[in-house]
């Protein structure tokens, strides 16, 4: 197996042994390791999160792919708003119009951040998108039927997040925020839009493939390690954790966070804690999770740098829950 191959699979070998001390740590149930029903119940968590989000994830690499091919570096530029109170509405615009989770979203703007798409335009495609689109809408709109407020609320701060987001990355990123190596690649011309020679089927799906195991890596750790928190420990001892008001909050964003469900069934998971929450630690829920949970996280540390993520995901938890709190005044007022 060539050396690049074997790096590019070490995530997926040392994750198995990252896995066990987490469970450990982190569950006081642990012994339940020893337990076949256990381990069957994970493995069920495991395949059942995979198989939702590969198809989206698949589908977000076959587009990557044709964007490598052939759509060119000027045409993006030329495309790509100046004003950036309009770049981020078009970046919203985008959302609507093409119904990708972010599985699936974050190889495509990858590939578009390389062929140029400025920064502020990628973070707010990839925090509204998953969210926004028709498909999630309607999941929403089945999973609340008597609760217009809360499909509403969802939506207008879904938009409210990903606007101030990257309005702020706009005015405050200055540098790059791609990892070292992306950038390499693409200051060095390494594209295959630039060379007409691999414009062929055989370069897409070579290329599919490569961009398949780089980012499948990150979608099956993320999903191990969430199948292996929700199997050892209890939703008990969650629901003990957001029993008080401002807690509750800080609940259901960290069980968004943890859950990792796409964003076209996490609307059926949140409507089971109609009669236990608020409005609000719902909308926190059904917005932080699409915008920020653990697979995506992971995927997206795969794209940019470690700095950069860090600090989208803390402004993404403080905007969520100001604006989640804000929204629970407004309904009980």
């Amino acid at each position: 197996m060539p050396k690049t191959m074997l790096f590019k699979l070490l995530p997926l070998f040392l994750s198995s042994a990252f896995a066990i001390p987490v469970i450990v740590i982190f569950s006081p149930h642990w012994l339940l390791l020893l337990k076949s029903s256990a381990l069957q119940h994970m493995k069920t968590i495991f395949m059942g999160l995979f198989l939702e989000a590969l198809p989206f994830m698949l589908a977000g690499v076959l587009l990557s792919s044709l964007v490598l091919l052939f759509v060119s570096e000027e045409w993006v530029r030329r495309l790509m708003p100046s004003n950036p109170f309009v770049g981020v509405l078009f970046a919203v615009l985008l959302g609507i119009l093409l119904p990708i989770c972010e599985c699936g979203l974050i190889p495509v703007v990858r590939r578009l951040m390389r062929k140029g798409m400025p920064a502020h335009i990628a973070i707010t495609f990839i925090l509204s998108g998953p969210i926004i689109n028709p498909i999630v809408l309607a999941a929403t709109v089945m999973a609340f039927p008597d609760q217009p407020g809360i499909v509403a609320a969802r939506f207008g701060l879904a938009c409210a997040v990903a606007v101030i987001t990257g309005l702020l990355v706009c005015f405050f990123v200055k540098s790059d925020p791609l990892k070292r190596s992306l950038q390499h690649r693409s200051a060095h011309g390494h594209e295959a839009s630039n060379h007409r020679h691999q414009r062929t089927w055989t370069s897409f799906f070579v290329h599919t493939g490569d961009e398949l195991i780089d980012m499948g890596k990150y979608l099956i750790i993320g999903c191990l390690l969430t199948a292996a928190i929700q199997s050892f420990i209890h939703r008990d001892d969650l629901l003990a954790m957001g029993s008080g008001p401002l807690l509750s909050y800080g609940f259901m964003m960290g069980f968004a966070y943890v859950l990792s469900l796409c964003s076209t069934s996490d609307a059926f998971v949140a409507s089971a804690f109609v009669h236990s929450f608020a409005v609000g630690p719902l909308v926190s829920f059904l917005v932080l999770g699409p915008m920020l949970d653990f697979k995506g996280t992971l995927m997206m540390l795969s794209t940019f740098r470690l700095r950069f993520v860090i600090g989208i995901g803390a402004l993404i938890i403080l905007l969520v829950f100001a604006g989640s709190v804000t929204v629970n005044g407004i309904v009980q007022s």
